[in-house]
Parts: structure tokens; sequence; C-alpha cells
């Protein structure tokens, strides 16, 4: 199945009916009086995150969906039925914005999490609404109201702990299949990565976070060189990025430190938050060294980037020095103690601030969204 992270749909709620204007009319009921019923309520439409949806492909194929409407009002006192609901499921990570001015419509982080993005119209009141002791033969009604009608970006950023950044063939596939059950394509050529892999790492019994591997960065893809900052957006998600850097690569002109410094910039023209997030340096492919050169080579790097953060010389080939870096993240990940949800209006963090271990630069907060609330019962379902 293909990887499908952005999709742009068109829903239309349901309208409400339209009241009835209506008399009794009973034989030996001379003055029966007036019995035209309400409209019922239309449909909304509901988005509820899933956690057994992976991409959004359901909305490539189908991109208008409609709710019901609500039914007219009759006489004999027959209210209209409000008209059903529909739902639409995406996947846990979904954004949703408005097309047209850009607003943040609803963001889903947790399964079974609803929102409604267009709220149905209020049916229509019939003239038995209207009686009253000085008008005992009201003659008006009122239509329904339309729903709403609204064009949605719909934007999936995937929900991970940890995210891998680098060239092409800085090891990242590698490295997320020697510590996870992911299984990505791995070859010796640029870009086998089209498209963001997750894997679950177990440090142990109980204790497990989730590792995402998104295609390489190389220089000027703010300009749209490789795959751009296509998808970038699912490291925004991330509480720690891990940069791998080669530390042999097989282009005799090629310069480590030079490429690190690129892919920083890259990260930094996509998104100054993003960049800030705390971020380890993973020296991939030590394996390919001398061990009498390693500890050296591993200082220079990180003396020529002026790096001050944590620093792990590692092989995902051989799985040299995984284990303790494992377990480093574990730490600095699950460990973070995560305040109380607050209420759902309000702009809470969603997790506390690194460890002081961790890198300088604090975790970014991002938060938390409001809970699905159903809208009250129509009116005109009841008598």
């Amino acid at each position: 199945m293909k990887f499908f992270d952005e999709a742009q749909i068109e829903v239309y709620a349901g309208n409400g009916g339209n009241g009835c204007m209506s008399f009794r009319r009973e034989k030996f009921i001379p003055f029966g009086g007036p019995d035209g019923g309400d409209g019922g309520r239309g449909g909304s439409v509901v988005v509820e995150a899933d956690t057994n949806l992976n991409t959004l492909i359901d909305f490539r194929y189908q991109r208008i969906f409609r709710a019901r409407n609500g039914e007219h009002g009759r006489g004999a006192d027959c209210f209209g039925a409000g008209g059903e609901d529909m739902l639409l499921r995406v996947p846990v990570g979904t954004l949703i914005r408005d097309a047209e001015s850009g607003e943040t419509v609803a963001d889903l982080t947790a399964h079974g999490e609803r929102v409604v993005i267009a709220h149905g119209g209020a049916g229509g009141m019939g003239n038995l609404r209207f009686k009253s002791s000085t008008n005992r033969a009201p003659r008006q009604s009122t239509p329904g109201e339309a729903g709403e009608h609204r064009r949605l970006q719909l934007e999936l950023k995937v929900l991970a702990d940890v995210g891998l950044l680098g060239l092409p063939n800085a090891g990242k596939s590698t490295f997320i299949a020697s510590v996870s059950n992911a299984r990505p394509k791995i070859a010796d050529y640029p870009f086998t990565t089209l498209h963001p892999q997750l894997g679950v790492v177990r440090a142990a019994q109980g204790r497990s976070f989730v590792v995402a591997d998104i295609p390489g960065l190389i220089e000027g893809a703010a300009e749209g060189a490789g795959l751009g900052h296509q998808f970038l957006r699912h490291l925004q998600r991330t509480r720690l990025l891990l940069h791998l850097i080669d530390v042999a690569p097989p282009d005799p002109d090629a310069d480590p430190v030079r490429d690190a410094r690129a892919v920083v910039a890259e990260l930094k023209k996509y998104d100054t938050e993003l960049a800030a997030k705390p971020r380890w340096l993973l020296i991939n492919k030590i394996d390919l060294l001398p061990a009498d050169e390693r500890e050296a080579r591993v200082a220079e790097i990180v003396r020529r980037l002026r790096y001050k953060g944590p620093v792990f010389a590692v092989s995902a080939a051989t799985r040299e020095g995984l284990e303790p870096l494992v377990q480093r993240i574990a730490q600095a990940v699950l460990d973070t103690p995560r305040p109380p949800a607050g209420p759902a209006a309000d702009v809470a963090p969603r997790f506390a601030p690194a460890a002081p271990d961790v890198a300088d630069a604090g975790f970014t907060p991002d938060a938390d969204d409001p809970r699905f609330a159903r809208h009250p019962e129509d009116e005109g379902d009841e008598r």
C-alpha cells in the first residue's frame, strides 16, 4: 500500500429540515388548531482518529463527503427526524486545516479522539411553535438552516518519540532495522527510503519507544533538491532527533562536517522550532575505520562542528554501541515526567522539559487539542 500523507477534501454538513405549516382537520373537531411539526437537524461531519490506519489513501479517490439532511416537519405534530452524522476515520497524528484560511481545525493525536469539522444546520420551526393566546391560528413557519460547507487540508504527521536525520546513505535505514523490528529497504544507493518508516524499539520489559526514519536531506532541499522538505513534517512531533553522520563516506571528496552543517541549515530553513529540538550526534559506520583511529576521528568531527551535546560512536551494521544508546534514549524519552492534562481549551505542553543530561536545548512544548464534544440534541426530535 502506498504512503499518502496529504489530502484535500470537501465536506458538506446536512441541511436542516423545513418546519411545517399545518392545521388539524378531523371530523367533529372544527377548531383543531395548528399541528405543524419542526424540521429535523442536519447531520454533522465528524472526524475520528484510528490507530488501525496508517495513511490518508482513503481520501485520495473520494474527496467529497456529504452528511444527510434533516427531514421536513409534517402535520399531526410530526417532527422531522435528524440527519445521520457522517464519520470519517483518519490516522492518529492527522492535522486538519481550513484550505481557504489556513486555520487549524483539529489536531488528532490520540486513538478515538473526535472532532466535528462541519456542523449540520438546525431544523426550521413549524407553526405549532408560534401558537399563543393571541395568535390561535399562526400561519408561519421557518425553513431549516443550511449545513456548513468546508474545504479542508489533511496532513499526516506520524507520531514518534525519536526521529532520524541525516544525508542519504548515512545508515538511517540500517539503524532502524538494527534496533527495531522495522524492515525498510536497504541498498547501496541514495534515496532507498522514499516514505517514512516507523519502528518500535524495546528497551526493556514494558519500556519501548517509537523511532521514525524519513528520506535523507541534502543541500538545497529547500529549493526542491532530492525529495526536498516533503517529509520533514513527520519529525515535528518527535521529542528527540538523532543526527547520523557517515564517518567514512564512499566519496573521497565528501566532508562529513560540511555535510552535517548542510543538513542542519536545511532543517532551520524548514522550521526553526524543529531545528531547536534536542539533537544527538551519532557517528555511524565506525566499523569501517581501524580501531586505533576511531577515537581521534570522532573527536575531530565534534571539534569542527563545535557540538556540545551527547555524541555516540556506533555501527548500525554490526550493532556496535547500539545497546547503550538505546538505554540512554529510553531514559531521556520515557522517564521525562508529563504534566497532567489541563482543560481542553487551554494550551498545555504535551511533555515536560528534557532531563538535564540531554542537549542544552529543551523540548519544545506542543499543545493539547480540544476533545470532541457532542452537539446538543435537536429540539425537533422531542415533543
